[in-house]
């Protein structure tokens, strides 16, 4: 190394023995120091390499770091972990979410470093917001942001969901709706199933099935009983949602989405609008959840209440 290397890496020592000092003298604040330690060593890796243009073209000055820490203060400082640093200082100086917001600063002294292992192996930073988001929010621990990030769930959003947390827009009621859904179909086979199988694993994996459809969404019945006329019609799954005041219809089938499925929606739909829904409350939606989705049939439907989502067996 030469010199200007060389006391980088006596400054980037003299950080890392001062976190070690502080998670053992200062309990309290032990997280928000540990936080603020890698923060500072990761801007003396990016320094030590040039700038951030230059630290893109190579992580040789990394490993020889990692070797000499290594050597010096034992684990615990590896290439992966050092680089782990140096993300986490651009995200936080980089994000909008974190950058030159005191309200971001206070979001992520909640988050352990634990959290940001998780975080920082995704390259989307608008994912990683998204996630650093809803584990403030939703108190996620390590365990449950890990089977998030597992399970796509930024993945399977809409891309105008995408959009419009990139802009802080307002979400609606159909924005946080998964596609697919998974379901747990619990060691049973996952093709040619009937609706009411898939019924089935749905009210036996309920939390996670109301999860994906966003927040708010409370279960009321299942072969919700209606009368049509002379004839006696069931809804497959009837829910309610206390954030937007509405009752919701889950329609489930089987096959590929079809034009019939809208009609038949949109009968229970104003049905419950009509005899069951009170003045206060806003108009019924319907979610149809289907094997695959015609893309065509929102896009001309008349009812732009409705949405169609598909779902995936696992």
């Amino acid at each position: 190394m030469n010199e200007f290397e060389e006391n980088k890496y006596l400054e980037i020592k003299k950080e890392l023995l001062q976190s070690a000092i502080d998670k053992k003298v200062d309990t309290y604040f032990v997280n928000r120091n540990e936080l603020t330690h890698y923060y500072n060593v990761g801007k003396m890796i990016i320094d030590a390499q040039g700038g951030e243009e230059r630290a893109k073209y190579g992580d040789g000055l990394i490993k020889k770091f990692s070797e000499r820490l290594t050597k010096e203060l034992g684990k615990g400082f590896s290439t992966r972990s050092l680089k782990r640093m140096r993300k986490f200082y651009l995200f936080q100086k980089g994000t909008t979410v974190l950058a030159q917001s005191q309200k971001g600063q206070q979001m992520a002294a909640k988050l352990t470093w634990s959290h940001y292992i998780e975080l920082l192996n995704i390259d989307n930073f608008n994912e990683i917001n998204y996630y650093l988001e809803i584990t403030n929010k939703y108190h996620l621990g390590v365990r449950d942001l890990h089977k998030k990030i597992k399970d796509k769930e930024y993945q399977r959003l809409d891309d105008k969901t995408k959009n419009k947390l990139i802009n802080k827009e307002e979400l609606n009621i159909y924005d946080n709706i998964k596609n697919p859904i998974y379901i747990n179909a619990f060691g049973n086979a996952k093709e040619n199933i009937e609706e009411k199988v898939l019924k089935t694993f749905i009210l036996r994996d309920l939390d996670n099935f109301l999860k994906q459809l966003g927040d708010g969404f409370c279960y009321i019945e299942n072969e919700y009983k209606i009368q049509v006329g002379k004839t006696y019609n069931y809804i497959d799954i009837l829910l309610f949602n206390y954030h937007y005041n509405c009752f919701i219809v889950v329609e489930l089938k089987v096959t590929n989405s079809k034009k019939d499925h809208l009609g038949q929606i949109m009968v229970y739909m104003n049905y419950i609008d009509k005899h069951v829904k009170e003045i206060n409350q806003d108009k019924t939606i319907g979610i149809i959840v289907c094997k695959k989705d015609n893309k065509y049939l929102i896009e001309y439907s008349t009812d732009p209440r409705i949405r169609i989502t598909t779902y995936q067996l696992i």
